[in-house]
C-alpha cells in the first residue's frame, strides 16, 4: 500500500446542514478522481481530531476521496446546545454529508460509503439503511442497543433517581434556558457516562490530542441515548454491503449486542473480530481495524462495482 498522503492534501471544508455550518477535512483522491468516497464522523463527545485523521489517511492512500466532519454542537462545527448529541439530528447531518461530498468533482456520487464508529457506528447502520445512495457501510464497534446498555449501565436502584433527574433538567430549561452538563470520564461519585478505567485511559489522550474536545455533554443526551436502538434497523442494510467490526471485550456498547445484531444481518455482509475492549481499535488495533475498512471499501466501491 502506498504512503498516506501528504497533509497538504487536506483541505478543510465547511457545508450546510439545515442552517447549521458543519466543518471537517476533506481528502481528495491521488488521481484526482471522479473517486469513490468514504463520509465519516466521530463517535459520543468525541471531534475528528481523535484519531479520524489516522483513518482517512489510510483511505484515501488506498484511491478513496473521504470526508471527516465533527458532528453538529462539537469541535468545529456549529450549534447548539453546545455537548448535546441528538442521534436522530446527527444521522440526518450524516446525509447532509453525503449530498456535499456528492457536489464536489472529485467525487463519483455513485460511489457512496459510510463509516462510522461506536455512537456513529450505530448511524452509520441507520444511514445505509434508510438512504440509497450509500453503497458500503461499516460499522465499527457500534452503539447498537442503547435500551439494553443503559440498563446495564445504570443500577435498578437509581433507574427512579435517573428518570427524575431527566425531568427536572427539562422544567429547568424550559424556565431558565440553561442547560444541565455531565462528564464524560471522572470520579465515580459524579457519575460519568464512563466510570470504567479504560475510558478514562483512552478519553485523558483525547484530551492531550484533541484540544476542542471537552469532557461534558448535556444531560439530556443521556435520556436520548437510553431509547435509540440503531439496530433495529440492521435488516434492512442489505443489499448494501456491511462490515461490522467488533471488540471481544467491548463493556461500552456490548459484544454481545453487536454480535446479536450482526447474525440478524442480512447478505452481504462480514464480520470482523479485534482483540480488546471498546476503545482498541483506534490505537492497539488500529493497523487491523483500519485494514479491515480499506480492503472492504476497495472491494465494494470499486468502478463498475455495485
Amino acid at each position: 500500500m502506498s504512503a498516506p498522503p501528504p497533509p497538504s492534501t487536506r483541505r478543510d471544508v465547511e457545508f450546510d446542514a439545515d442552517g447549521t455550518t458543519l466543518r471537517g477535512w476533506f481528502y481528495p483522491p491521488a488521481d484526482g478522481g471522479p473517486a469513490a468516497v468514504v463520509v465519516m464522523a466521530h463517535g459520543f463527545s468525541l471531534v475528528k481530531e481523535a484519531y479520524l485523521d489516522r483513518y482517512a489517511e489510510r483511505f484515501a492512500a488506498a484511491g478513496l476521496a473521504v470526508l471527516v466532519y465533527d458532528h453538529r454542537n462539537f469541535g468545529a462545527s456549529q450549534g447548539s446546545p453546545r455537548q448535546e448529541i441528538d442521534p436522530w439530528r446527527q444521522i440526518e447531518d450524516y446525509r447532509h454529508a453525503i449530498t456535499y461530498s456528492c457536489t464536489l468533482p472529485e467525487v463519483d456520487p455513485d460511489r457512496v460509503g459510510v463509516w462510522g464508529t461506536s455512537y456513529s457506528g450505530g448511524h452509520a447502520v441507520v444511514v445505509a439503511a434508510s438512504d440509497l445512495r450509500v453503497k458500503a457501510v461499516v460499522s465499527q464497534t457500534p452503539a447498537i442497543n442503547g435500551v439494553q446498555t443503559g440498563w446495564r449501565r445504570t443500577p435498578m436502584a437509581q433507574l427512579r433517581e435517573a428518570g427524575e433527574q431527566f425531568a427536572a433538567e427539562r422544567i429547568a430549561r424550559m424556565r431558565t434556558g440553561e442547560v444541565a452538563m455531565r462528564p464524560v470520564i471522572g470520579d465515580v461519585a459524579d457519575r460519568p457516562v464512563y466510570p470504567a478505567d479504560d475510558a478514562f485511559a483512552y478519553f485523558t489522550r483525547v484530551g492531550e490530542i484533541a484540544p476542542s474536545w471537552r469532557n461534558e455533554v448535556t444531560v439530556r443526551t443521556g435520556e436520548w441515548s437510553r431509547v435509540y436502538n440503531a439496530g433495529d434497523y440492521i435488516e434492512m442494510v442489505s443489499p448494501r454491503p456491511l462490515l461490522m467490526i467488533v471488540a471481544d471485550e467491548d463493556t461500552v456498547s456490548g459484544t454481545d449486542l453487536q454480535l446479536s445484531a450482526y447474525n440478524r444481518a442480512l447478505e452481504p455482509k462480514r464480520l470482523e473480530i479485534i482483540p480488546g475492549g471498546h476503545f482498541a481499535p483506534y490505537v492497539d488495533e488500529f493497523e487491523a481495524s483500519s485494514s479491515a475498512a480499506v480492503e472492504f471499501f476497495a472491494s465494494h466501491l470499486r468502478a463498475g462495482g455495485r
